[in-house]
């Protein structure tokens, strides 16, 4: 029995359908992911599942004790008082978790806290934006709900509290439907995939390479189908053109299949067109761009930069993340210029033009219009690529319509905030771009883009960001914030950063048994000196079998996180969910060890 279905659901709120008659439902055990462009209505289809909002027509139907949780985009506003009241709110959302014991209610208010980390007495409103969704994630979580509805639910996480996420979904045995702009989250956590597109919902039940392909060939035949119901309604409009003689009663059948055409062609929904910006390159800037020498840097008694150095020449792509609240955004602040180091040194190269796009928005005048914003001069033109350009026709590239860039700022939504950022950020020539959380709220087609963009960017490259694929696709190296002050530079994206980072604590660990067996620490004098040595016949065999082993184990991931995100698993074979999750989470302990072994082996050698 489905837990939630939509019968003939309709909805318009005041501009084009958001749902036209649409039919889906949504059965136990399912994770499903909701994709579309910005302003398609996703948020709005969270709220019809919730119950927060009514159809215009059709119905939605639900078991009456239906326990549901649900994570909003943004924060509601009236939240405050201490995280542990907070949290007891989601309680009321559930009948039955409400009228328990006083006693019982506090245990699992307890409970879930603690798996999140969260602090009862802290005060919600003084709360980190990455704490905040935490709390309103235990407030989902905390009444037990069959079904949990997640709206955007990395945003503003960094990326450890971003795979803690993705464990705690693996773990939650409801059912799941998220809406969500990050990749590597949507590979990790969906089984099914519905799309929201021009008032339609297209179900394509599989990963999300998979729908890219199959999306783009229904696309090509959808466009190769328009253009020939174009044709044939263009030769029927000569026909009816050649005079009454045409309209005798015996065509009068022709002549009503062409009303009909033209009534098709009235209605048809084109899909919102593609995002359409360049970067304006400046001069090239001088090859060395930013070297830092023993950079130390702290606020009150926290230190946040200790005795780092590094050079970044031109053409690098860097990326920069960390814990929230680590010092991302002040580092970009004291290699700009912006804040004064304790000690150490920057020094800035030659020949820069810097354009910075700065996450809080702040660079945003809430009193301006979209158009005000980006025409900083008043008037209705920027300069862009050497010639004079309108501003409606720059913003359209944006995906602004008219009505939209003339609009006060205030009614825009997050993504199309990031896209006007956006906007008025490359409106400026520029050989070094630095990019602060430039993806949130980003739909996933502006995202592709953007990263398309940046990877062919012959500049430099300064980026904070928790969305780990696209650290991947476009940064060259990494600084890693450790929240201690200290910054550990490595070669590659977001990926590669991992790799080094488990080895380096798996080290350190073994390190650690080692000092403990030998009954503590050896002074530095008696360490012996380390002397380079050949691998043994043993090593040599081992290193052989490694890569091997590795890849039987990482097929053997693939194929369980297929297996797992399968709605017929749930339904056909309930009783071997537990084992094939077992297995799985002893493939992810078994691995990260054999990595770190195979790495010291090479080294060796």
């Amino acid at each position: 029995m489905a837990l939630i279905e939509l019968k003939d659901v309709s909805l318009a709120l005041g501009g084009p359908t958001v749902l036209d008659r649409v039919h889906f439902r949504v059965e136990p055990g399912e994770r499903i992911a909701l994709l579309g462009r910005n302003g398609e209505g996703k948020s709005t289809l969270l709220r019809l599942l919730s119950g927060d909002l009514q159809p215009d027509s059709g119905e939605i139907l639900r078991p009456r004790k239906l326990r549901m949780g649900v994570l909003p985009q943004e924060v509601p506003s009236g939240l405050d008082g201490a995280v542990k009241d907070v949290v007891a709110c989601g309680l009321a959302a559930t009948s039955e978790a409400a009228h328990g014991e006083t006693w019982q209610l506090d245990h699992q208010v307890d409970k879930v806290l603690t798996r999140m980390g969260l602090d009862p007495e802290a005060v919600f409103s003084h709360l980190s934006q990455g704490n905040r969704r935490r709390a309103l994630l235990a407030r989902a979580l905390v009444g037990d709900p069959d079904v949990l509805l997640l709206d955007e639910p990395t945003n503003h996480l960094d990326i450890d509290a971003i795979a803690w996420l993705e464990g705690e979904l693996q773990r939650f045995t409801g059912t799941l439907f998220f809406v969500t702009h990050d990749r590597a989250f949507l590979r990790g956590v969906a089984g099914r995939i519905i799309e929201l597109d021009r008032g339609r919902l297209r179900d394509w039940t599989c990963d999300y390479d998979t729908f890219l392909a199959r999306r783009e060939e229904l696309l090509r035949t959808e466009q190769a189908q328009w253009a020939e119901f174009d044709r044939r309604l263009a030769e029927e409009e000569v026909w009816i053109r050649q005079g009454v003689r045409e309209r005798r009663t015996r065509n009068q059948g022709r002549v009503r299949r062409l009303l009909e055409m033209r009534e098709e062609r009235r209605v048809r929904r084109a899909q919102t067109g593609e995002a359409d910006f360049q970067i304006q390159d400046a001069d090239r800037s001088g090859r060395l761009v930013v070297r830092i020498r023993n950079l130390e840097f702290a606020w009150g008694d926290r230190t946040m930069v200790r005795d780092f150095s590094t050079m970044i020449m031109r053409g690098d792509k860097v990326g920069i993340l960390g814990p929230n609240g680590s010092g991302k955004t002040t580092l970009l602040r004291l290699l700009l210029g912006e804040l004064q180091p304790s000690a150490g040194s920057v020094q800035l190269g030659s020949n820069l033009r810097i354009a910075y796009f700065d996450q809080q928005r702040e660079q945003l005048d809430e009193t301006r219009t979209v158009q005000e914003n980006v025409a900083e001069s008043g008037g209705d033109s920027i300069s862009f690529g050497g010639r004079s350009l309108h501003v409606i026709t720059y913003l359209q590239k944006f995906l602004f319509t008219p009505d939209r860039a003339r609009s006060p700022i205030t009614h825009l939504s997050g993504g199309e905030r990031n896209r006007l950022l956006l906007a008025r950020l490359f409106t400026r020539p520029a050989n070094l771009l630095v990019l602060d959380e430039p993806t949130n709220d980003l739909d996933l087609e502006t995202l592709d883009l953007l990263e398309d963009l940046l990877m062919e960017f012959d500049g430099t490259l300064l980026l904070v960001s928790h969305d780990r694929d696209f650290l991947d696709n476009v940064t060259t190296s990494t600084l890693a914030l450790e929240g201690d002050g200290r910054i550990t530079e490595t070669v590659g994206g977001y990926s590669d950063w991992a790799r080094v980072s488990v080895a380096q604590r798996l080290r350190a660990e073994e390190e650690k048994k080692k000092e403990r067996k030998a009954g503590g620490p050896r002074p530095a004098a008696a360490a012996p000196a380390a002397r380079p040595r050949k691998l043994t016949f043993k090593e040599q065999r081992e290193l052989e079998g490694l890569p091997l082993r590795i890849e039987e184990l990482e097929t053997e991931q693939s194929d369980l996180h297929g297996r797992l995100a399968d709605p017929a698993l749930y339904r056909g074979e309930p009783a071997r969910v537990a084992d094939l999750k077992s297995r799985l989470d002893a493939i992810v302990a078994e691995l990260p060890p054999l990595y770190a072994r195979w790495e010291e082996l090479e080294a060796l050698r």
